[in-house]
């Protein structure tokens, strides 16, 4: 579904991704684990196209076709998601506004139709309360004012919401309590149970141990060191990262 081939990345004209190969299958989830300014968001941020992050060589396919020339929202049409690392406040732009613009733009209903948005709040409610998050929510600016937590709730039911194919979660157990690490580990193998390919990135191992990946990554400085099972995850939380790269 989602294939990144020999993938090299400049950002402001300093190579980042070093020739970074990935898979990602629908019911699949793939985990990408390294340091800080290992490239892991770089990967995430290339593969959604977006501005300033130059791809040098190689390629990223989704269901077999380039995307490279696609603009980010043609790559979020086509079934792509990312949640970031640090959701960005929209001042002025209330949940009750976004989702329902974002579903239609998907489902290319007519964006005038007010209707069709009470329809389409009503049918994601249920979405939001999986994310422990109330209907009032939607009446607020999108992430203004939000804890670090709640910008990662949110983030997550708009990945619900949406209803992408593939989901790539940027660091989603940041900034999270206990609980609510347990409920990205929940909604991730709901995802992955509902057929969506997930590529979960981090450089913490301890939300792996709520779910059992497909796959597991090591991303640093720029490539892919390691890759297996959960084995690798719980090596790297054994010996650290400098260990993968030493034996």
């Amino acid at each position: 579904m989602l294939e990144v081939k020999n993938l090299h990345v400049n950002v402001e004209d300093k190579e980042i991704l070093k020739g970074v190969d990935l898979k990602v299958d629908l019911g699949k989830l793939v985990v990408v684990m390294g340091p800080n300014a290992g490239g892991k968001s770089t990967l995430a941020y290339a593969i959604m196209g977006r501005e300033g992050y130059e791809v040098t060589d190689g390629d990223i396919l989704f269901n077999g076709e380039s995307i490279l020339e696609l603009d980010t929202d043609e790559r979020a049409r086509l079934g792509l998601f990312l949640a970031v690392q640090e959701p960005p406040p929209l001042p002025g732009v209330k949940g009750s506004l976004l989702i329902p613009a974002v579903i239609k733009r998907r489902r290319n209903l007519p964006m005038d139709n007010k209707l069709m948005d009470i329809k389409i709040l009503r049918e994601v409610r249920p979405k939001l309360d999986s994310v422990g998050l109330d209907s009032s929510y939607m009446g607020r600016e999108v992430n203004v004012g939000f804890s670090g937590g709640e910008k990662k709730r949110f983030e997550l039911f708009q990945a619900l919401a949406y209803d992408p194919k593939i989901v790539i979660l940027d660091e989603p157990d940041s900034g999270l309590d206990v609980d609510g690490v347990k409920l990205v580990a929940k909604l991730l193998d709901e995802m992955r149970s509902n057929g969506k390919g997930v590529l979960l990135i981090t450089h913490n191992p301890r939300l792996l141990h709520f779910v059992e990946p497909d796959e597991v990554n090591v991303l640093i400085d720029g490539r892919i060191v390691k890759r297996g099972g959960m084995e690798v995850a719980e090596f790297v939380e054994k010996h650290g990262y400098e260990k993968v790269l030493s034996g």
